[in-house]
């Protein structure tokens, strides 16, 4: 059975993760690491729960001793916004934090390693429609940077001192746990919120906007996924390609409107509309299909289904 140590644990959407990895590998094997956020009574009251600074190197070794920890998922990262604004701090966070924790699961001989990557690491010379495995990745932001040469970090500790590295590029996940944090994609989320309590959304995008996006249990369900596989089914040490569907804005409202028949849309884009017209439109991820029969459960219909039953009971 794996011990694992999930860093960075008390992110929502991380958090489900560990939740999900408990009830695989049960409570007492699944070490969730934290720091500053307070996390979920769910997750603090299934134990074990610790805390460090991702930079206090001996607290880490600490943990990793003492729960004789042979796996990590290492989550740890600035975000675009927080990053744009602190490009020192996310460097020191994503990058060195990586390059510690790389060092310290060579040193303890950490049997499997995942790090996340994301689609911030294409633009803006990417293709747009079915952005390939193997593209131009020359992204404008820190966090995108950090995404690029962590991927390539992973991959030279995999070759060189035989780690198993493992990752997956994300497209932008839906939870229905997460609230809108104002992100490009936040409309995502917000209209089921908007659709259900007031009757009615106002897009910040255009209709005519296309992004590829996941629902949160195909995104946790890929994460455990790429772990469980055995070495030989892992050809790609930087990071897999990973997407579940792609839809416009005006694709959204009309299937939200299948089960809220009363709901108004309007139209307002601001600057964020700029910012999608920068990403990937829809994420070629065949070489995750054909290493390792990857598929997604949910499309947006079945995504609106579950958003909207379970939204409208928290919701009630």
């Amino acid at each position: 059975m794996a011990k694992i140590l999930v860093t960075w644990s008390t992110w929502q959407i991380w958090s489900e993760l560990v939740l999900e990895l408990r009830k695989i590998y049960w409570w007492d094997n699944v070490v969730a690491l934290g720091n500053r956020t307070k996390p979920s009574d769910e997750l603090l009251n299934s134990w074990p729960f610790e805390t460090a600074d991702i930079k206090d190197i001996q607290k880490i070794r600490d943990i990793i001793e003492k729960y004789e920890i042979d796996t990590i998922y290492h989550l740890v990262s600035l975000l675009s916004a927080t990053g744009e604004q602190n490009p020192n701090l996310a460097w020191d966070v994503n990058m060195w934090g990586l390059k510690d924790m790389l060092d310290l699961a060579v040193e303890y001989k950490i049997k499997r390693f995942f790090w996340p990557s994301s689609i911030a690491a294409f633009w803006p010379n990417t293709p747009r429609i079915n952005t390939p495995q193997y593209t131009p990745m020359d992204p404008t932001t820190m966090y995108g940077v950090t995404k690029v040469a962590g991927e390539l970090l992973c991959q030279y500790y995999h070759q060189k001192y035989g780690l198993d590295t493992r990752s997956l590029r994300y497209p932008w996940i839906v939870s229905r746990k997460t609230l809108p944090w104002g992100w490009t994609t936040d409309y995502a989320v917000a209209i089921y919120y908007d659709a259900i309590q007031k009757g009615e959304y106002e897009f910040f995008v255009n209709e005519q906007t296309v992004l590829p996006m996941m629902y949160m249990p195909d995104a946790i369900k890929a994460t455990i996924d790429i772990m469980q596989a055995e070495p030989e089914k892992i050809k790609i040490h930087t990071s897999y390609n990973l997407t579940a569907f792609s839809f416009s804005a005006k694709d959204l409202e009309e299937n939200v409107r299948k089960y809220i028949p009363e709901l108004k849309c309007s139209y307002a884009p601001d600057f964020r509309q700029n910012i999608a017209n920068s990403r990937p439109a829809s994420i070629d991820d065949s070489s995750a299909q054909k290493d390792r029969g990857w598929k997604a459960d949910y499309d947006l219909d079945a995504m609106s289904q579950d958003m909207i039953e379970n939204l409208k009971k928290r919701l009630s």
